[in-house]
């Protein structure tokens, strides 16, 4: 998936956090709500901003972040 146009760093925005679309809802919030049990469909209902397609760009922006340090301590 295409994280990337879904998820976006702004300086002036919860101090630059990664954030979907430019929303003050950040990658963190929903990876802590999937954490904690919330299903897709619990998500979109609280938050009816949000799509199905930023949910998994979250996803996959962690997986990116994962790999990423994983090849740097790995080198």
């Amino acid at each position: 998936m295409d994280y990337q146009s879904r998820i976006t760093m702004e300086p002036g925005r919860r101090g630059g956090k990664p954030c979907i679309r430019g929303m003050r809802i950040t990658v963190y919030d929903v990876l802590d709500w999937l954490a904690h049990g919330m299903t897709e469909a619990e998500i979109i209902e609280d938050y009816p901003e949000l799509a199905v397609e930023d949910i998994r760009a979250c996803l996959a922006f962690a997986a990116s972040r994962e790999h990423l340090l994983t090849a740097i301590h790995s080198s």
